[in-house]
């Protein structure tokens, strides 16, 4: 079964602030041609410098997905890169004016609603799928990060996290097609430790973060000064820990919510992988060709 490429039916603008930098930035998707792909496009600069959403332009996955290209960059791309592969659709430029995807809600949600507003259009060109015909496997000793490929029928995704953390624990999330993403993954915001957050408030980060765009861990005694505190940066009254250590900020999608984050994180990587290696040796005729993705995270923090 040959599947055509699709692209935007017209452009589409979201505007919101940075999560690090805290800058206003406005982001437009706009349709593009076939076998174009995902592109960045940095209007602010002189040149309007386009930045291809390649794993090999990534610079930085600290705190966010950095890609770097002719002289320019753009911060934290995979909440809009996962929104346009959980929604099939394979040509955009993505045109902004300042550094940083806009953090919305912390979700892909914003940009699938946005994406779904304006739809899609079939395109002249088949998608070219690699095949994997063996296992593949990873492992970084260092980031405790393990990842295993297998050959599959369908898009698949399975994430495992464990923090070493009793207030998170070890979670597992799975999507186990693509179709699935909007409705199971979409939703799921980011999330961060409270250690790590004051770590962010001290190196003067997080500049667009409110308690609105995150999932704030409490994995710790916390005393009245360092509420007061928070209170103060976050311009509320009314913080304090709700439930099993999570700060009152947001109720819970789902009990993995953490987990289903990561696997959000995961899906352009895996795309990536399918959709876009450029070694023709590896296409293997037209048809349809898919993988699935295990990918198991161990962190100690």
């Amino acid at each position: 079964m040959s599947v055509k490429q699709r692209t935007l039916k017209s452009a589409v603008t979201i505007s919101g602030v940075g999560l690090h930098t805290g800058k206003q930035v406005t982001l437009t998707f706009v349709p593009a041609a076939d076998n174009h792909g995902y592109k960045f496009q940095r209007v602010d600069l002189p040149g309007n410098p386009i930045i291809n959403a390649d794993v090999d332009n990534v610079v930085d996955t600290s705190r966010g997905t950095t890609l770097e290209q002719n002289g320019a960059r753009v911060h934290t791309t995979e909440h809009v890169l996962a929104a346009l592969v959980g929604l099939e659709i394979d040509n955009v430029m993505i045109q902004l004016d300042g550094p940083e995807m806009p953090i919305m809600d912390g979700s892909s949600m914003p940009f699938v609603k946005i994406l779904e507003e304006t739809g899609a259009v079939d395109q002249n060109a088949e998608r070219i799928y690699f095949e994997l015909t063996e296992n593949l496997t990873y492992e970084d000793p260092i980031k405790k990060v393990e990842m295993l490929a297998v050959p599959q029928d369908e898009y698949r995704a399975t994430v495992m996290v464990d923090y070493n953390s009793d207030v998170l624990g070890t979670q597992h999330a799975s999507m186990y097609h693509i179709g699935e993403f909007k409705s199971e993954i979409a939703m799921c915001r980011t999330f961060v430790f409270l250690h790590e957050l004051e770590a962010l408030l001290a190196h003067n980060l997080i500049k667009g973060g409110d308690l609105n765009n995150a999932i704030v861990l409490v994995d710790k005694e916390v005393s009245k000064e360092q509420i007061a505190h928070l209170q103060k940066v976050f311009h509320r009254e009314d913080v304090e820990i709700k439930g099993k250590g999570v700060l009152n900020n947001t109720t819970l999608h789902y009990f993995n919510e953490p987990a289903r984050a990561r696997s959000c994180c995961k899906t352009w990587s895996c795309r990536k992988y399918r959709f876009c290696k450029e070694d023709q040796r590896a296409y293997q005729s037209e048809k349809e060709r898919t993988c699935k993705i295990r990918s198991y995270q161990r962190t100690n923090l």
